[in-house]
Order: structure tokens, then sequence, then C-alpha cells
């Protein structure tokens, strides 16, 4: 899992921003306060940048701005502070209608479903508002500036099963392949940035070359495992999601679970389970690493290494965050809503992960923003500023 590096220079640290549709602007807060915390106009802290579904398009978004961070951040804070779900998908009457007809003949009509891309809502707002902000042609100006050394974006491969990494980087970066798992180069662009983000049964998948992609998400079994192999020496992991310390109440079911609360129990399996177990193992792996005498290094040639890993997360449950704002939703969004059960707290998981609005939006930054502040010490010191004198400004890479 890790590959062992002698390496006498500044470790590279990356940062992985986990899918979560919705809930990434939780990812939004961390990063407006790790750029408050730094010194003005400094360059990207992280030369390695992974995304994977709505974390894909934080991820693209810094990787634009690499040579002023805190510009970046700015504009990326401005984008999700004002959302609207009419921005990501259509949600107006017809709109609805249309999408709504079109996947029920989907449904009598196997021959209409082949040619034509099928699913809950309709995410074209969302890929008018990428071509319209992001500057693609800026991710290679930050690589041959030195402030980016990769930005890679996770799909999912709806025909091979394959967890497919589409990255943009350094020469000296070679493709990769383990089981299920690839990193192809490529010239990252709005298509890349579609397939990472298209939430399975909600947005329609992406057709890249041959095949069709979806939510980067699904089946990710190792996501902290694109950042290493992109050459990332120690890791920031941004989740969508408050740990869990305690087993779940056993409670008995007063009835049959509706869609949303299945949908969400889902959506939580795709987006955040596997982080939870690939953390778990790279840290098992660090533990039994310490356990091996140094000079058995030496003469094995072991190609593992320890993996620095920080973890930044929900200090509150956004489930019970999003139920505050389910009323900021078009009426029509509520209706269609409140008929598969997301409205009630039982569907409020599946709510969080759509609830594109901005007072929403603007809690979880704040969250996010908090809780980032409340580790500033760590944080710095682990990202290469001292915390007693967070002025310094970093090296540059």
């Amino acid at each position: 899992m890790h590959e062992h590096k002698t390496n006498l220079a500044k470790p590279k640290v990356g940062l992985v921003l986990t899918g979560g549709g919705a809930r990434a602007a939780y990812q939004v807060g961390v990063l407006r306060a790790i750029a408050e915390l730094l010194p003005d106009k400094t360059r990207n802290p992280f030369p390695v940048i992974c995304g994977t579904s709505a974390g894909a398009i934080n991820a693209a978004s810094i990787a634009v701005s690499a040579n002023n961070f805190a510009e970046g951040i700015q504009q990326l804070e401005t984008v999700w502070s004002n959302f609207h779900v009419n921005q990501i998908y259509r949600s107006d009457f017809m709109g609805v209608l249309h999408n709504t007809l079109r996947c029920l003949l989907s449904l009598v009509s196997s021959e209409y479903g082949q040619h034509n891309p099928i699913s809950l809502l309709d995410n074209s707002p969302l890929e008018a508002l990428l071509k319209k902000r992001f500057p693609f042609r800026s991710i290679q100006y930050g690589i041959r500036s030195g402030a980016l050394h990769a930005l890679g974006l996770t799909a999912w491969g709806y025909t091979s099963g394959q967890s497919v990494t589409f990255y943009q980087a350094a020469r000296e970066v070679m493709p990769w392949k383990r089981a299920q798992r690839l990193g192809i180069p490529v010239d990252i662009g709005i298509e890349h940035l579609m397939a990472s983000s298209s939430i399975p049964f909600i947005f329609p998948a992406v057709r890249l070359n041959r095949e069709y992609f979806g939510d980067g998400s699904m089946r990710q079994l190792a996501p902290i495992s694109p950042a290493l192999h992109l050459g990332a020496d120690k890791v920031l992991i941004i989740g969508v999601r408050k740990p869990v310390t305690d087993e779940p109440k056993r409670v008995s079911a007063t009835g049959y679970p509706p869609f949303a609360q299945i949908a969400g129990h889902a959506l939580n399996s795709i987006f955040v389970d596997s982080l939870d177990v690939d953390l778990e193992r790279l840290l098992r792996i660090n533990e039994t690493l310490k356990l091996i005498p140094h000079e058995i290094f030496k003469e094995t040639n072991i190609s593992l290494r320890p993996v620095e890993a920080m973890m930044i997360a929900p200090s509150e449950g956004i489930n019970e965050i999003a139920q505050k704002y389910a009323h900021t939703l078009p009426r029509i969004m509520r209706y269609l809503y409140r008929a598969i059960g997301a409205m009630g707290p039982n569907g409020s998981t599946l709510l969080s992960y759509v609830l594109f609005e901005a007072p929403f939006c603007q809690d979880l930054i704040a969250l996010g923003y908090n809780d980032t502040l409340q580790q500033k010490e760590d944080l710095l010191k682990f990202i290469g500023v001292k915390a007693e004198e967070p002025e310094l400004l970093l090296k540059q890479w």
C-alpha cells in the first residue's frame, strides 16, 4: 500500500477530499480556515490533491488556483455560500416532470434506456456552472510553476467495475494498476468532474472514451491510496461525517423503511464507510511497521513505509443540520422528496446529500471553519508551519 521512498526533501502533503454531495460544503469551511491561518498570497500547501464526487469539484478548484491558495478558496466559498439547487439540477416544474417521465419510460422500454441517460435528477445546470467557473488550463500552469505536483479525480466504471483515478501530474508520476484500481494520466476536463460527481441513481453516468463512469466513491476500497501513488508522503483527509463513537441504539421498527432511508444508508456506504476502513488500515500498518527493527528494513528491502495521516471531520451530525433547512428547498422538490420519505427524520441522510441550498451550505462551512480552528496547532505542524510562528511562509515546492 505504501511504497518506500528515500527522500530527504520536505514531505509532500496530500489532500484527500471525499465525496458527499452537499455535505462537501463542510470541506470548504476547513479550507477557508487553513487559508486564513497561512500568510497572504501563499501558494497551495498541498502539492498532491485528490478528490472524489463533490470532493473532486473542490479539489479541481484548488488546483486551478494553486499559485494563490487564499484567492482560490475565497472563490470556492463564494460559490458554495450562494448555492441553490437549480444551479446543480433542474428543480423547475417542467424540468422535474420531464426527467420523471423519462425515468418511467425507461422502465417500460429497454431500448429507450440504452440511449438516454436515466437518473432521478437532471444535473445539466451543474455542468454549465463548472464550465463557466473552471479554467482547466491553469492546472498545467500550476504543475509547471511547482505550486502543484498532481491532481487526481476518481470515477467508477460501470462496465469494468474498476475504480479509475484520472490524474494530471508532473512527469515523474507513473500510471499504476492494482486490484480493481487504476491510475491513468489525462488532461483533466469538465467530463472527469461530471463523471466523478455522478451520484448513482441521482445523477446520470458520463461516457469517457469507451465506458460509462459514475461517482468515484462507489467501490473505492482504498480512497487514500491515489494520493500515495501520486507522490504524497503524508495525507490530510477532510471527511463529511461525524465520527461514530458509540454503537447505535437498537429500536423497534414502527413501519417499513421509506425509500429515502434505504437510499441514505446506501449513500453512506458509498461515500464514507470505505474511508473509515482505509484509514483504519493505514494506521494499523503504521503500528505494525513500528515493531520492525530498522536493520531488518535494510536487510529485507521492505517496500512499505509509515504514512502520517490527519483527519478533520464534522463535530456535529450533518443529518440533523439538514433537517433544519429542508424548508429552503423549492416547493416542487419538497413534494418530490416528501413522496420518497426524505423530508422526515428517517430520510435526513439522503436529504443531506442533495440539499444544495445556501443556508445549509453556509452552516456547514461555518462548522468546518470552527472545527479546524480547534485543531490549528496540530494542523499547522502537520502541513509544515510551526504553530508558534504561523506568520512564517511555507517553503515553496
